[in-house]
């Protein structure tokens, strides 16, 4: 069994050894494709892989049609968004992720930028704390749970909305439960974004949300940029001048939002999950993800149906 490891943006070298480590283990090859910058050096060496893990990078109808033996991707991470389901179900091609990994850094990183943005970007102009206000937590997940646990330490109130998550769930982890994503913005001084980019949250961020913000209200994403509606976003920043808005994830309108200075920042690329421990926690759950399939049939994280 062949397991290919194709990383545009390469995992840390522990992770690697790790990832090796596991599937030699299990009497598996390990073949590596790190830094590739054309399409068609992947569409090469997944040609005879029965296992691939990514990261970033696109799985879509083309890669599986060239990958004949592929039985399993696993994308280290939580977003799947990459990789195409629709396809991989057709060829019975399992697709997994690996949640929880990542989770911690995802959560710190919130952290960064809700203070950056409250000390005003350390313009060196009086700013304001976050001891005291009020954060909205949108999905409560694996990232949203780490950061509620983190907002406790810094004396935040923490609210939380998850349409399928029940409330008596949210309410048992120490966290107010919110009837609606209304409710959430309305009465929140920050609101953090951890929903994924579906066909029902795409855009769905919009003025009529973000408008409802307390005065002085920060939106921070680390979701999806799809999860925005940009056009809208600034739209209502340009009437609401105390809003600001930081991401890990660089807008489409990046130049527009750069005009608004003072509220705004997005670090160059998605860069959340960018730790050593996250980039070693997730190669490492993904080749055991892979052995376990391989070897046992576990599907547990699978994503996609066939």
């Amino acid at each position: 069994m062949k397991v290919l490891v194709a990383t545009e943006k390469p995992f840390a070298a522990a992770a690697v050894n790790g990832i090796r480590e596991v599937t030699e283990a299990a009497g598996f090859t390990l073949a590596l494709l790190e830094k590739y910058t054309d399409k068609a050096q992947l569409l090469e060496a997944v040609a005879d892989a029965d296992a691939l893990i990514v990261r970033s990078d696109k799985v879509d109808a083309e890669v599986l049609e060239a990958a004949g033996r592929l039985r399993i991707v696993v994308r280290a991470g939580a977003g799947y968004d990459n990789i195409d389901l629709e396809a991989a179900s057709a060829r019975k091609v399992v697709v997994m992720n690996t949640p929880g990994q990542n989770s911690n850094a995802v959560a710190e990183l919130v952290f960064g930028m809700m203070v950056m943005a409250a000390r005003n970007f350390y313009n060196g102009k009086s700013g304001t704390e976050l001891m005291g206000k009020k954060l909205g937590i949108l999905a409560f997940g694996n990232v949203g749970r780490n950061v509620s646990r983190i907002a406790k330490g810094f004396g935040m109130e923490v609210m939380a909305y998850d349409a399928y998550c029940p409330k008596e769930v949210i309410e048992a982890a120490g966290v107010e439960a919110a009837d609606s994503q209304d409710q959430l913005f309305e009465q929140c001084d920050v609101v953090s974004l951890h929903i994924p980019a579906t066909p029902e949250t795409r855009q769905s961020i919009n003025a009529a949300l973000v408008g409802k913000m307390r005065k002085g209200g920060v939106l921070v994403n680390t979701a999806r940029k799809e999860v925005i509606d940009e056009a809208q976003l600034l739209e209502v920043m340009a009437q609401r001048t105390d809003l600001k808005y930081v991401t890990d994830i660089m807008p489409d309108a990046h130049a527009r939002f750069s005009e608004l200075e003072g509220r705004y920042f997005s670090t160059p690329k998605k860069m959340g999950a960018q730790t050593a421990e996250a980039n070693i926690n997730a190669g490492i759950a993904a080749a055991s993800q892979i052995v376990g399939f391989l070897k046992d049939g576990i599907t547990r994280f699978q994503v996609n149906k066939f």
